[in-house]
């Protein structure tokens, strides 16, 4: 026979440092997560928010554009998070053979300067930095490895509207 035959369980109480101990933990996590919540809520909700559609911006009159490319600054509300602010773009406009309006970024593709229109009398675009040129639909002639990006255009009662910018498809 057993000792533990007809012994009852002993029954192994909480003690009160233990009582303590497991009570202030759990007050202070639950104090601890009413503070990080709001915190992390703060961080993580600009990305939750719904991206609105990227709105055409009106930047000059349809009767204004040439076969030569001429430089347009225009401003978009933009927002970065909590920060919003006013942004000055700029877009080279023109007509190409067929007397379509096109516009390109000046953005260089090599190294992201910003490029100029004629600037060595060649009738190209030409970075400033490192030398790469490009044709007047913006395609890659050195330097270089992509040609320039093109913003989408929308003509609407004479006027000239761009969008976001879009790869280059004119070459």
């Amino acid at each position: 026979m057993s000792n533990h035959e007809g012994q009852k369980p002993v029954r192994k109480e909480m003690s009160r440092r233990q009582f303590l101990s497991y009570t202030l933990g759990g007050t202070t996590a639950f104090m601890a997560g009413g503070v990080a919540l709001p915190m992390i809520r703060f961080a993580v909700d600009p990305l939750l928010q719904k991206k609105e559609e990227s709105a055409f911006i009106k930047v000059t009159e349809e009767a204004k554009i040439t076969n030569d490319p001429v430089e347009y600054k225009f401003k978009i509300h933009q927002v970065d998070g909590w920060y919003e602010s006013e942004a000055e773009l700029v877009a080279w406009i023109s007509k190409d053979a067929n007397g379509n309006i096109f516009a390109l970024s000046p953005v260089c593709k090599h190294l992201g300067c910003t490029i100029g229109w004629n600037t060595e009398n060649s009738d190209q675009y030409v970075c400033p930095c490192h030398g790469a040129h490009y044709t007047r639909d913006g395609k890659n002639l050195s330097v270089a490895p992509n040609p320039l990006d093109e913003y989408e255009v929308k003509l609407d009662g004479g006027f000239i509207y761009l969008g976001p910018i879009k790869p280059n498809t004119r070459v």
